[in-house]
């Protein structure tokens, strides 16, 4: 299991994603806009860098949803692979079979 703090934090990314995926996304429309005069792209740049780094939704790591887990993450099943593999077996995945050839 992750440490609790880690989750904490990622939970506290995810926030701050939300509050400024708005504002971060028309920032970033006016930078690509081929129209955009050099003066409002330098504009636009400063207020990007001025927003908290947590507000890049780079910053959000996947993790696991019972576990915390960070690698060996499955993006269909939001678990990591260990969670998938025991619950898999158990047979409490729907749809989930294991492989015998």
């Amino acid at each position: 299991m992750a440490k609790k703090s880690q989750i904490a934090r990622d939970k506290r990314r995810a926030k701050t994603i939300a509050k400024y995926r708005t504002q971060r996304a028309e920032l970033i429309a006016l930078i690509k806009n081929p129209d955009t005069g050099a003066d409002e792209r330098e504009l636009a740049y400063r207020k990007i860098a001025a927003m908290p780094r947590d507000a890049s939704a780079t910053r959000l790591r996947n993790r696991c949803r019972i576990t915390g887990r960070s690698r060996g993450y499955l993006r269909k099943f939001e678990m990591s692979r260990i969670k998938f593999r025991e619950l898999s077996h158990r047979g409490e995945i729907p749809g989930v079979t294991k492989a015998s050839w």
